[in-house]
């Protein structure tokens, strides 16, 4: 049975863990293996989402199965690392879409719900608050997920290259509350 909580700074060292195993096991099949190098400059673990306590981890039986989280801050993507994506503005429910952010599921736990649970926890909370849409920046192996629970494309685009390869992304959203 999945259970659910909020990441506490004490978790950090298992989510880069599980958002490494991630990137480079769902990925493929989408990227290439140079898309999916360029992918660990771009994606992982922001921890302001942490520290803002939206961030969500899901166990099973005491085993990571996955996390994510939701943010009322305009960072669209990207971890730590990246930043340049950064933007630690915060959103106005009243006229901005809250970011679904960092959703990343252990390779184990592939299809087993984990996603949809992080999207209905993430959902809530935002509504919550007041917001009435969600936007996230999709990868290629997340877009049937987010397809398959309402999600609708808005633009197809790209991370800036890293060393000269291009990562695709596709920015989405939803109506929420």
């Amino acid at each position: 049975m999945l259970t659910h909580r909020l990441a506490t700074e004490a978790d950090l060292p298992a989510l880069e863990a599980l958002m490494a195993m991630a990137i480079d096991t769902l990925q493929k099949g989408f990227l290439d293996e140079g898309q999916i190098v360029a992918s660990r400059a771009v994606m992982g673990l922001d921890t302001q989402l942490v520290a803002d306590r939206t961030y969500f981890l899901v166990e099973e039986d005491g085993a990571l199965a996955g996390c994510g989280g939701w943010s009322r801050r305009a960072t669209l993507y990207g971890g730590d690392h990246s930043t340049a994506l950064r933007n630690e503005a915060l959103l106005d429910p009243a006229r901005d879409a809250a970011r679904v952010r960092a959703m990343y599921t252990h390779p184990d736990f592939a299809r087993r719900g984990v996603g949809r649970l992080i999207l209905s926890l993430c959902e809530a909370a935002a509504t919550s608050e007041g917001f009435t849409r969600v936007q996230l920046m999709a990868t290629l192996s997340g877009e049937p997920l987010y397809r398959a629970c309402g999600y609708a494309e808005i633009e197809r685009t790209a991370a800036a290259p890293v060393n000269g390869v291009v990562v695709p992304l596709i920015l989405m959203g939803k109506a929420i509350g």
